[in-house]
């Protein structure tokens, strides 16, 4: 090992699949400390890598269960967007082959926006299928904000255009479905099919409300998404609602 400059050992390693026990021995013996650093690296990804292949198994429990008692197609169903003052609430409705591995996947809220998007395009090319739905301000006002969500959901169920035998669901129940339930609480850090369906619903919502905010640019809904911050909310009581903000809601009623 010697022999080898700590250059050359780097470039080793990143060939390497799998860096064995006795590998890493061999550099924790070199006397150099650089090479005693890249020893030190190599474990914590080790240890990076195990975590995450851990948190997905633990996020495939319900889909093995599923699988193990004869439902095969699968669809994790999730939503975004119940709680801002503005724009849609988007469902996304997911299922994913039985092989699927991303490690890091998880609710969408908890990853980076970069990760989120290059996730997104992993999801939809690998994905059996993909759904959305998406229910308009105009109707969420008209039906309240859970409806539209149960309303979404159906929509991305019906986008996805598969029967599926079992749907995950995060939360929520819903009526007249006529495939078996399984509803999750906190089913987006619980479930892969539902953490997916969490990650394509926020992009999709995510880009819509950055569209808008080219026609609404007092608003910055490219920042805000349509939640409630105190920018949004300034803007609100300067400019007043727009056509895709959600009337019957505070914060925005006090504009009406």
């Amino acid at each position: 090992m010697a022999e080898m400059s700590i250059k050359e050992i780097r470039d080793q390693i990143e060939k390497m699949d799998e860096v064995s026990k006795d590998f890493l021995q061999w550099l924790h013996e070199d006397k150099r400390k650089g090479v005693n650093e890249l020893a030190r690296q190599v474990e914590q990804a080790q240890e990076r890598k195990a975590k995450l292949a851990r948190q997905w198994e633990e996020m495939t429990t319900f889909e093995r269960a599923l699988r193990a008692e004869g439902y095969i197609h699968l669809l994790g169903i999730d939503e975004v967007g119940r709680g801002p003052l503005a724009g849609p609430v988007v469902a996304a409705a997911v299922s994913l082959p039985a092989d699927f591995y991303l490690p890091g996947l998880n609710d969408s809220k908890k990853l980076p926006a970069a990760t989120r998007e290059a996730f997104c395009e992993v999801i939809k090319s690998q994905a059996l299928a993909v759904g959305v739905g998406i229910v308009s301000a105009d109707r969420i006002d008209e039906i309240n904000i859970l409806e539209a969500t149960k309303e979404a959901m159906k929509l991305a169920i019906k986008q996805a255009g598969i029967i599926p035998d079992a749907c995950l669901i995060d939360a929520v129940q819903l009526k007249d479905l006529p495939y078996k339930q399984l509803p999750i609480i906190g089913g987006d850090g619980k479930s892969v099919s539902i953490a997916a369906a969490s990650v394509v619903a926020k992009v999709t919502r995510d880009k819509m409300m950055s569209e808008y905010a080219k026609e609404y640019p007092q608003y910055s809904f490219e920042k805000n998404a349509g939640y409630g911050t105190a920018e949004h909310l300034s803007a609100l009581e300067r400019y007043g609602m727009t056509p895709i903000h959600r009337r019957s809601f505070t914060g925005v009623k006090a504009q009406a």
